[in-house]
């Protein structure tokens, strides 16, 4: 059995939990790719983004405050629709899109360590460094909840501080210009497909607040907490995200942030301040990212022992010493080292962003048709998340279909074999 230790996570811890896996890859990674689908306007998407995400959350913390538990999501999928494959399923494609974001934020810490040095951005040195995180992450995760909430807290302090500063600096040298980013020469022509699409990567870049939920019951005072931790977590994320995209939206041309995508903060940080706010800038990202992975590793584990206590995912021990919390922790990171090894930045954010929100829209459908009365939650505001969530797949995926149909070939076929797998384990283990 997994152990959890109940009000071992204050208030504190949880917000930095959820800011530690939010303001992480989120911006780092996702910034540039967003400027590619939503041109010179792009700053606002993460508006867009947040506020959708807010929808979201909603239903999120109605279950928190019904059914504390240290599964999360998982737990919530149960109530919904019981053990069956839908619950299985769904939680898996949670629990994978959470790896695929460490993979994500893995390669974004090799991306911009390298940025100091003189080495081409392909190099077999970025899924090297971001393997060496991976397994840096592994070794506080068995250091136990107290040094990770400490880790994570102090972290996150840090990076936002840091990239407060980075970003009121940036529109300082720019003049506080809150205009669009010039086109450089390169026009970018968004259609309204894509300005809807884009805003799928800035709930990727919001979707850490799921962390808070899968240590519901870690947490102290959940039913008052969790709730408060989602949306602190939220709304400092937002902040930090709309100062750092005018900040690199004033100092660099939108052709350049393209180009750059993968390292458009360091980019940004060159004209603005110099070698000196490279450093700077690449130290924030490093911390960041950090404290991310940790974080977000910290909630997979979590979730994958308690949906193996509960019979909904085949486990094997294959020896390993431990209980299975630390099985479903060496599985979390090997996932996420494969997946940091063979997929570059854009393909991983994608592949997330897609299976995200089918669990996403999986979670507010349950909500609505099985359980909105017992949690007190308002029809209209679910029936709008998953409306929006909708909405927002679609787009995202009839964008990609265009400009890379293998991704979304790979992240179907992924879901079909999830689904089909859980439902033969099921039914075997009947």
């Amino acid at each position: 059995m997994a152990d959890y230790k109940k009000n071992s996570i204050s208030l504190t811890g949880a917000v930095g939990l959820g800011t530690g896996v939010m303001i992480s890859a989120g911006i780092f990674a996702l910034l540039g790719q967003v400027a590619q689908l939503a041109g010179a306007w792009f700053p606002l998407i993460f508006i867009a983004g947040g506020l959708v995400t807010a929808f979201s959350a909603y239903s999120y913390i109605r279950l928190s405050n019904e059914f504390p538990s240290a599964g999360g999501i998982g737990m919530f999928l149960v109530q919904a629709y019981g053990k069956g494959t839908i619950t299985a399923a769904a939680a898996l494609l949670m629990a994978i899109s959470m790896v695929i974001n460490q993979s994500l934020v893995a390669r974004t810490f090799g991306t911009y360590t390298l940025q100091l040095f003189d080495v081409d951005q392909s190099s077999y040195l970025v899924p090297l460094l971001g393997v060496g995180l991976l397994t840096f992450a592994f070794l506080v995760n068995i250091s136990g909840n107290s040094f990770i909430q400490s880790f994570t807290s102090v972290a996150s302090l840090l990076k936002i501080a840091g990239l407060a500063v980075f970003g009121i600096g940036g529109l300082s040298v720019a003049g506080f210009s809150f205009a669009p980013a010039e086109s450089g020469g390169n026009s970018v022509d968004p259609t309204i497909a894509s300005y809807i699409a884009a805003v799928a990567l800035t709930i990727l870049a919001f979707k850490g607040f799921t962390t808070i939920t899968n240590s519901g019951s870690e947490i102290t005072k959940p039913k008052k907490n969790v709730g408060r931790a989602i949306m602190i977590s939220i709304s400092v994320s937002l902040l930090v995200y709309l100062l750092i995209a005018w900040s690199v939206s004033s100092n660099l041309p939108l052709d350049q942030i393209i180009k750059t995508k993968d390292y458009a903060l360091a980019e940004a940080a060159r004209p603005a301040f110099g070698d000196y706010g490279l450093w700077f800038t690449v130290a924030i990202a490093i911390i960041a990212t950090i404290s991310g992975i940790i974080a977000s590793v910290f909630a997979v584990s979590r979730m994958l022992a308690m949906l193996t206590d509960m019979k909904l995912i085949p486990h094997k021990h294959f020896g390993m010493p431990g209980d299975i919390q630390m099985h479903t922790l060496v599985y979390t990171i090997v996932l996420a080292m494969f997946l940091t090894i063979f997929f570059d930045l854009s393909r991983i954010a994608s592949m997330g962003a897609i299976l995200y929100l089918v669990m996403d829209m999986i979670i507010h459908l349950g909500v609505f048709k099985h359980l909105r009365k017992k949690v007190g939650a308002n029809s209209v505001i679910v029936l709008t998340a998953l409306s929006l969530d909708a909405i927002i797949l679609t787009a995202f995926i009839w964008v990609k279909i265009n400009s890379d149909l293998f991704v979304v070939g790979v992240s179907f076929v992924f879901i079909l074999l999830i689904f089909a797998g859980e439902r033969f384990f099921l039914k075997r283990t009947a």
